[in-house]
């Protein structure tokens, strides 16, 4: 396959990994040409701007921080839409807005016949780097099925939903149950250390039971060893829960709990964590940043 990848950051990057894995012929573009130089020295090529990675690939995956910045990839100048045609699929693997998602896929299709996936995922790079990620897409049956030959290589759950952007209205549901969930282990480490229980041997004993989920078994003992290696960024769900409010405000939707989680996630990035992993809740917890005695 040649593929191009627009956004090597961690996500980005363990995507296009994968992807050279699978023995895809693999064109770069990031703003930042450090960010490309480790996948080039696994083969891939880099490229001098979206567009000329467009050119040379049949597939075009994004993965990008925000809305405005698809935009900007896509339709700007040097953009992916300035090499686009109807041959050519885009594959948006970010974490956006549906309703822009909606109109920057109709706007590609007008103007280009290029058509447009939203492929949001869950799972992080870990699951990226392995294959096993799990995808909600929002697209046309017949622009799914051609971006299935560059999805089932990255993972192992992928459900099409409907039109373009009702892959990202999941991913926000998706960024609801987990957001909430990772605070809840966080508040159930505490507890545990609070009574002196060892949370590093509550996942195995809650395996199967009505308490158990993914966040449990890889993060409870992370949080108990205040392990905070990166997978992910707190300011990267912070962005998601805000797309949450403002989707839920447009719609009237009560969420009164995400809301609260959300105003927690503010305060973890007023206090400098949006760069930490998702186990630095825990410094939520312990007032002075140390595991408690």
């Amino acid at each position: 396959m040649q593929l191009a990848v627009i956004g090597v950051g961690v996500m980005g990057s363990a995507i296009a990994g994968r992807l050279l894995d699978s023995g895809a012929t693999l064109h770069l573009y990031d703003r930042d040409p450090a960010q490309m130089a480790p996948l080039v020295a696994r083969g891939a090529i880099a490229a001098a701007s979206a567009r000329e990675a467009t050119a040379s690939a049949d597939h075009v995956i994004i993965s990008l921080n925000s809305a405005a910045i698809v935009e900007q990839a896509v339709f700007g100048p040097d953009g992916v839409a300035q090499a686009a045609d109807a041959s050519k699929l885009l594959i948006d693997m970010s974490s956006i807005d549906a309703g822009r998602t909606a109109t920057m896929a109709q706007r590609l299709r007008e103007e280009t016949d290029m058509g447009w996936v939203d492929a949001p995922l869950s799972g992080g790079a870990p699951a990226a780097a392995q294959g096993k990620l799990t995808l909600m897409v929002g697209g046309t049956t017949e622009d799914f099925a051609r971006a299935r030959n560059v999805l089932d290589h990255l993972s192992t759950n992928i459900t099409l939903f409907g039109p373009p952007g009702a892959g990202q209205t999941v991913k926000l549901i998706n960024q609801i149950l987990c957001a909430n969930y990772f605070m809840a282990v966080a508040e159930a480490v505490r507890f545990a250390e609070a009574h002196g229980v060892d949370a590093t041997l509550i996942p195995a004993a809650l395996a199967g039971g009505r308490a158990d989920s993914r966040i449990l078994q890889e993060y409870m003992a992370k949080m108990a060893r205040r392990d905070y290696t990166p997978t992910g960024r707190i300011d990267n769900m912070l962005k998601d829960l805000e797309t949450v409010q403002a989707s839920a405000l447009a719609t009237r939707t009560p969420l009164p709990v995400t809301s609260l989680i959300a105003d927690l996630h503010r305060i973890a990035v007023a206090g400098g964590l949006g760069p930490a992993d998702s186990a630095a809740y825990m410094r939520l917890f312990d007032m002075d940043g140390e595991q408690p005695a």
